[in-house]
């Protein structure tokens, strides 16, 4: 009896419409960022290899290496590293990435390519170049002084409206160990008051969950009302609500009437806003709400401006990001006391090891032996 020989799979006749679906699917595979940054990678090195006379697509093992190696030579004028080992990284990604979706062969994954940038990550250490320069992190003390300035110093309605948004920007991605990108990503509806716990804040997707899950985070009351992030989240959303409802001119009656922020409002009365508008968004000059959300870059110029208000010098400030309120709140939860398996039911982090890696660069001390040598 004989066995049929199974021939290589044709592809089937799909309608134009199915065919786009699928494409349009493949697309959001990836998030919009991730999307960005690989086709801009990908522009330069097809550039590149139009001007050296080599092929892009298939690309030859050779080729990329040449590329790495080209970009890892270019230096500027004050004799540092243009490109960091990481940037490499991201581009032979966008690289392999582009073949993929192609249908070709990744020349990435050969042993020249992989050999060729673990080299230049080598040579990059020895040399001391472009070393790795996480953001700064911002911990409790710190929190506490930038947000009692900003509240002090706000001068008329418009003033207060961006305190109360960057209020409760830093004391809710303090608490809640936030990436901006989830920040900015929060609707009205995303976040609910719990009688318990304090508030409950739904991620609907991060960078570690692409496919949407989703995660819950609690932002518990607290002891002091000027660092509740219950309270900064209500008396931003009171300005949320009541100008998306009323326009400007219900704005400032609700401004110029509001009684003095002395005491928790954190139970309270609840405003209803559109629950899927943007909860937090830039603001103009004049006090006004913008309809979108707000940006990652805006989050992170936001706590640099904050910062600097405060009387942190310029040095401090340039060290300081939108990933020092996560960072932060791993570095005062690990001075606390809090172990690896605590911090990450708070920050999502998939291992320890990640959140190790705060602990080692910014509490060195915490669980050191080198404190028991009764020096």
């Amino acid at each position: 009896m004989s066995v049929p020989v199974r021939g290589a799979a044709v592809f089937p006749d799909l309608t134009t419409d199915v065919a786009a679906r699928i494409e349009r699917s493949m697309a959001s595979a990836r998030s919009a960022g991730t999307r960005r940054a690989y086709s801009s990678a990908w522009r330069r090195f097809e550039s590149w290899c139009a001007r050296a006379g080599h092929r892009s697509l298939p690309a030859h093992p050779a080729t990329v290496a040449a590329y790495l190696v080209d970009a890892a030579d270019m230096i500027t004028a004050d004799g540092t590293r243009v490109y960091a080992p990481a940037t490499l990284g991201k581009w032979v990604a966008a690289i392999a990435d582009r073949h993929r979706s192609a249908g070709c062969d990744s020349p990435c994954g050969h042993e020249m390519v992989r050999a060729t940038l673990a080299g230049i990550r080598r040579d990059y250490a020895a040399a001391g170049d472009r070393p790795r320069n996480p953001r700064a992190p911002l911990v409790t003390a710190d929190i506490t002084v930038i947000v009692d300035h900003a509240r002090r110093s706000a001068d008329g309605w418009a003033s207060e409206v961006l305190e109360r948004r960057d209020s409760a920007l830093l004391l809710m991605g303090y608490a809640g160990a936030f990436r901006r990108s989830e920040l900015v990503a929060l609707e009205c509806r995303d976040v609910r008051r719990d009688r318990l716990d304090g508030t409950h804040v739904r991620i609907r997707r991060s960078k570690t969950d692409q496919e949407g899950s989703g995660v819950v985070k609690a932002l518990p009351f607290t002891d002091h009302h000027r660092t509740c992030p219950v309270c900064a989240w209500l008396r931003w959303l009171q300005v949320v609500a009541v100008f998306d409802a009323g326009g400007r001119v219900a704005l400032i009656r609700l401004l110029t009437r509001a009684t003095g922020f002395d005491e928790h409002m954190c139970r309270g009365p609840l405003p209803t806003p559109n629950g899927r508008a943007p909860l937090f968004r830039s603001i103009r000059k004049n006090g006004n709400l913008s309809a979108t959300a707000l940006s990652g870059a805006a989050v992170h110029a936001a706590i640099r401006r904050r910062a600097a208000d405060a009387g942190y010098d310029e040095h401090a400030v340039a060290q300081l990001g939108g990933h020092s309120l996560r960072a932060g709140f791993v570095t005062q939860a690990f001075r606390n006391g809090a172990d690896a398996h605590a911090i990450m039911r708070q920050t999502g982090h998939a291992t320890p090891g990640m959140v190790e890696i705060y602990a080692r660069e910014n509490a060195p001390l915490i669980g050191n032996a080198v404190t028991r040598l009764g020096l």
